[in-house]
């Protein structure tokens, strides 16, 4: 066993005669110093401790820190991918459910429950209600998306739902929509980003770039905590892309 070769090619000992304390600090060691990933280090965890347990019928007392959190890194789309994903759509409806969905940041669950109620014209805003966590909030309603409805409901009239499913008096599925987006991505060629809510990530990442504050941009999007917002935060290619090197700058 390649964990307990180790131990024991660590201190030049056989394993019967290392204590607890020892396993212990060999372990901290393998974290602190060696800076061995979580997973390896459980890896060495697990076998030693079967080892000890099974072969010489002992328990030590061993611990190894928590799996630290992930930091979550969101994947969003350029927007010359956008517009091609959009463009892709042959399909009024699909047009205007992916449109709303980017234009607005919203999540899946919202968008196919949006009702004409929602839409605040004179406000230039959309109310969604109940969202994640139960909590309503407000989120920009851009001209393009409001132009866009209006030929939407003057082709479609849909009634109470904007994005009916197969009858008009229940909304469109949540699955509905993402082979919605996944068959406009597959047309546009588009290849990085999964699911539709990619174009959310997309959203968010695009206002930062504008200069959005995040504080702002946590409200439209319905986080609780700015944490969550602030995962946007990382740098994107046109972000990199708009750097002047300090080799170019003016002396």
């Amino acid at each position: 066993m390649n964990a307990v070769k180790s131990l024991t090619t660590y201190y030049m000992q056989p394993p019967d005669r290392l204590t607890d304390a020892q396993i212990q600090d060999y372990l901290d060691y393998m974290i602190a110093d060696r800076k061995l990933v979580w997973s390896s280090c459980n890896v060495q965890f697990s076998g030693i401790k079967r080892f000890y347990r099974h072969v010489l019928d002992r328990k030590p007392k061993l611990s190894i820190p928590p799996r630290p959190k992930e930091r979550k890194i969101f994947m969003a789309l350029s927007r010359e991918e956008v517009e091609r994903i959009l463009r892709a759509c042959d399909n009024l409806k699909h047009y205007t459910l992916l449109l709303a969905t980017y234009s607005a940041g919203l999540r899946v669950s919202e968008v196919v429950k949006l009702q004409p109620v929602h839409i605040e014209r004179s406000r230039k805003m959309i109310r969604v209600e109940q969202g994640k966590g139960r909590k309503n909030r407000y989120t920009v309603l851009s001209d393009s998306l409001l132009k866009t409805l209006e030929r939407y409901w003057r082709t479609y009239w849909p009634g109470r739902w904007i994005f009916p499913g197969s009858t008009k008096d229940k909304h469109l599925s949540i699955d509905s929509a993402q082979q919605v987006y996944y068959k406009a991505k597959t047309k546009a060629g588009v290849k990085r980003g999964k699911g539709i809510h990619t174009l959310r990530h997309s959203f968010a990442t695009h206002l930062l770039e504008q200069g959005t504050r995040t504080y702002v941009l946590q409200q439209m999007l319905g986080h609780k905590s700015i944490r969550t917002t602030a995962n946007y935060l990382h740098i994107s290619n046109e972000a990199i892309g708009q750097v002047v090197s300090p080799a170019d700058a003016e002396l």
